[in-house]
């Protein structure tokens, strides 16, 4: 019976065919000119919003916790980027142009990691709309400190101007590299949310007092799931700074925070396939009514408000989408049945076996009790 269906080693075959044929579609689409580079622009700008949607929902969907500051990350991570990317090119350091964009990138996420973990030990502690409140001060802080560096203005490092966008960035984003860059990262997270240490956070943000009741290191777990996440952000900001070539302290504000909020709830909190859909879904929408510019937040606004009220748990909930689970049912539906209700029957033999046991050894007890009673 198991035999028929697909094994652990075949489901994870299958999900990686499943990606190199997108990847394959993608790789056709641009390399026969069947899109324009609007519509590339678009695809990258859906990458970067996936992946800060993704990053984003491991802490509100997974964690439970309300944050307000991701683009203030994603702002780190993006100025340290394009600032290291400056830093090699000014010292004459010579290497191929996709290592460079990877090595600056990951840089970018690794300064975002930090300054994740430094703001969440103490922001942790707080609950609700408090954390809320002091995670949107801190883009707000983010924002206004980048404005006032030197280093971070004009062209950058020595000849920096306080206050001026940060020009001059080497656009070195490449459309494949950064689509095999979410891949990694929503494989990551996934990863992530199913292994012992999600569960763990699932724990917390279900019960937090029960969950450090049975031994879980509530502190920890919340920092490292702040600190991943902050590290996604800036990996998003490192290719965002890349792609667009220039950066101002804006992209640190609290509006773009609420987008990036919007899309998690809209996919649903806790859904990584959800935020994807959502991320996409939400990118594409306002490019596509662009051409209705005087109405087009207006419908946008409409679509995000009609959702809320008939779907308030998002469009996927907790629910994941998974290809082998999809083959399985499409292709072996009996067999699928049939296994949960074997398993079903396994689980209530085993109980029906222990009840027998425990109540033989009661009956034991009780005889040998009796016994003891008559002499």
């Amino acid at each position: 019976m198991k035999k028929s269906m697909l094994s652990t080693k075949q489901s994870y075959a299958l999900c990686a065919i499943g990606v190199l044929v997108l990847f394959g579609i993608l790789v056709a689409v641009c390399e026969t000119g069947a899109i324009s580079l609007y519509v590339k622009g678009i695809l990258m700008t859906c990458c970067i919003a996936v992946i800060m949607t993704t990053s984003l929902n491991l802490t509100i969907g997974v964690l439970g916790q309300l944050t307000l500051g991701c683009c203030g990350f994603e702002a780190i991570g993006a100025y340290s980027a394009a600032l290291m990317s400056k830093l090699l090119v000014a010292n004459g350091v010579q290497m191929d142009d996709t290592v460079r964009f990877l090595l600056v990138t990951f840089v970018g996420g690794v300064v975002a990691c930090v300054f994740g973990v430094l703001v969440g030990i103490p922001a942790l502690r707080l609950h609700g709309d408090y954390l809320a409140i002091i995670t949107l001060g801190f883009g707000e802080i983010i924002r206004v400190i980048i404005q006032n560096l030197k280093v971070a203005g004009g062209k950058g490092l020595a000849d920096g101007q306080q206050g001026q966008a940060l020009i001059g960035i080497d656009r070195l984003a490449n459309l494949y590299v950064v689509f095999c860059i979410t891949v990694v990262t929503v494989v990551l997270l996934f990863m992530f949310a199913r292994s012992r240490y999600g569960r763990a956070v699932k724990a917390i943000r279900d019960d937090e007092i029960a969950a450090g009741a049975s031994g879980i290191n509530i502190t920890y777990m919340k920092v490292l799931v702040f600190a991943i996440s902050a590290f996604f952000a800036g990996i998003a900001g490192g290719i965002f700074a890349q792609y667009i070539g220039a950066l101002t302290p804006s992209m640190a504000g609290w509006l773009q925070s609420i987008n990036y909020v919007i899309m998690v709830v809209f996919g649903g909190m806790g859904s990584l396939t959800g935020s994807i859909v959502a991320a996409v879904g939400l990118t594409i929408l306002p490019e596509l009514l662009r051409a209705f510019s005087a109405y087009r937040m207006l419908v946008y606004s409409v679509v995000l408000v009609i959702i809320m009220v008939f779907r308030p748990q998002g469009l996927f909930g907790n629910w994941e989408f998974s290809l082998p689970k999809f083959v399985n049912t499409w292709f072996y539906p009996v067999r699928v049945k049939m296994h949960g209700k074997s398993g079903a029957s396994q689980s209530a033999s085993k109980k029906t076996k222990e009840t027998g046991e425990t109540t033989a050894s009661s009956e034991i007890n009780t005889s040998s009790e009796d016994k003891e009673v008559q002499a």
